[in-house]
This record gives structure tokens, sequence and C-alpha cells, in this order.
């Protein structure tokens, strides 16, 4: 055997636990298993997953859609006890905007209401199973339903994870998709502009949700930027003009791309920067016509 076979051989396979999985997730999961190689075990329920951690560790718990979000919280705390490092995903069919936020102070790696997108929750698999650090990739400063602050870490993967919670809101779902790219687009923006991708770098993050808008605000650690800086961002175009300057990009040797400015602009009702361009405000109106219910408290 080779010296490269041997090494092969040695490393310990990743470890998933799925607690009673109706067949759309075991679709999800039977291909990726199948691609990566991971050793997937089943439990029945919520007890029966505990028990299987208090014997042995796996490196991925995913709940089950029977239970409810509450539930699944209360089976993250005793987990905690005994295997604190270990990545959950809650998949639930009840869930509420405090379940949501308990979530993200207990650490969850991801929430998913029902009904739930199998692409978004197999890249959410697979970012669990591979990121080598995420448990302090987002911290809660203060939180309700309708105001939370946030400090994430500069990376990929926290963007992905914080998209996917916002994707549980409580938001109508044509104003929540539009909220969610707009959100992306600015967050990936300062990540990279303002933090560098450097996961010692964070960036600070509001929510506020009124009963006819919604407001994320987000705040990178770099000195900011002018709107006279961005010749390498389609925002700068002229008016009609979507590809100049994918020029300026080529001579200064950055990615393709450019668009996410622009983009976020079109998705939502008002983009607001600071002094400094590195502190933006998106804000999305909602349709008056649709009925809204604020909760309070978590």
């Amino acid at each position: 055997m080779s010296s490269a076979s041997a090494a092969a051989a040695i490393v310990p396979l990743k470890t998933m636990l799925v607690v009673d999985p109706d067949r759309k997730v075991n679709r999800v999961l039977d291909r990726l298993v199948t691609d990566e190689g991971w050793d997937l075990q089943h439990a029945p329920d919520n007890q029966a997953a505990l028990s299987a951690l208090e014997a042995r560790p796996f490196d991925l718990i995913i709940t089950g859609q029977k239970t409810s979000g509450r539930e699944d919280l209360e089976l993250l705390r005793k987990i905690r006890r005994i295997r604190p490092h270990v990545r959950m995903i809650i998949l639930t069919d009840e869930s509420t905007p405090g379940d949501i936020i308990a979530s993200l102070r207990e650490k969850a790696f991801s929430y998913f209401g029902a009904p739930f997108y199998p692409p978004l929750l197999s890249n959410m698999v697979h970012l669990a199973m591979t990121l080598p650090s995420w448990d302090d990739g987002i911290e809660v400063v203060s939180a309700t339903p309708n105001w939370i602050r946030l400090l994430a870490t500069c990376t990929r993967g926290t963007a992905d994870r914080l998209v996917q919670f916002l994707r549980e809101s409580d938001l109508p779902d044509a104003e929540k998709e539009d909220v969610a790219a707009a959100f992306h687009e600015l967050l990936l923006n300062a990540m990279e502009h303002g933090g560098n991708f450097a996961p010692d770098q964070y960036v600070e993050i509001g929510y506020l949700r009124t009963s006819r808008a919604v407001a994320c605000r987000i705040k990178d650690p770099g000195k900011g930027f002018s709107f006279e800086e961005l010749r390498h961002a389609a925002i700068s175009n002229a008016p009609g003009d979507l590809f100049s300057h994918m020029a300026v990009r080529e001579e200064q040797g950055r990615r393709p791309g450019g668009y996410g400015l622009l983009l976020a602009d079109k998705l939502v009702d008002d983009v607001i920067y600071g002094e400094h361009g590195n502190d933006v405000i998106l804000i999305k109106y909602l349709d008056p016509s649709v009925p809204t219910t604020l909760r309070e408290g978590t």
C-alpha cells in the first residue's frame, strides 16, 4: 500500500446521526453519503438520539421533522452537556420566531422549518460536515423576534448559515426571498472587502422587523469606500450598460462578478450607506394588504 493510501485508510469517517428521517430527507442524505463516504446512522426519536450520543461521538445531528423546534432545542441543550461541540441541524414542522432565536443562542448549526428546499439542506449538511471551525461563528448580542443584533465571523460558511436563519423569518415568501438574496450579496461584500474573509474579523448585523417593513444593517471592520472608487462594480456603470466594469475588474485582477450591489439595489426598496461606506442598511417595505402579526418576547 502506498503512503498516500495508508494515510487515507486511517482518516476517520465523518459520522452523522439522523433522527426519524422522511423520504425527502433520506434522498438528500443518501446522495451526500454516497458522494462523500460519510458514516450515516439513524435514531427513531430524540431520546434514542441522546442515548446514541452518550455512547459515541457524532460530527453532525439532524433532527426529525415530527418534533417541534422547542423539543429539538431541548435535545440540543442536553447534548451540549455531553458533546459540547457537536453540530446540529434542526428540521421541524412546528416553529416560532422565538425558537429560531433560541437556536442561534444555543449555537445550532442551521434551522429548517417545513417545507424546506432540498438543495439548501444539501448545501448546509455539506458545510456542517466540512467546515473546520464553526461554533464561534455567530454570536447573539441581543434579540427579540423583532429586533436582533449579531456578530458574525467573516467567512463564506457563516454567511450561508446566516442567510438560512433569515429564510426562517415570518416574512411573506416573496419579500423573504428578496431580502435574503440582497442581504447575502451585501454581507459577502462586507466580509470580502471589509473583513478580507478573515475568520478573526467580525461584521456587526442588525435585523429590525416592524408591521410594515424589515431592515437589515451590516457594518464591517474595514475602512470603507466611496462610490467613486467602485469602477469595478456594475452599480457604477452608466444606465443601460451592464458590462463596462468587467474590463476594470480584469485590469485589477479581480474575480468575475461585481453585480452584488446592483442586485441588492433592485431587490429591496432602499439601500442606505453610512458616511464611510462600511455601514449599510437595506429596507424592504411589506405589502400592507397582507396581515402581519408581530410576536413579543422569545
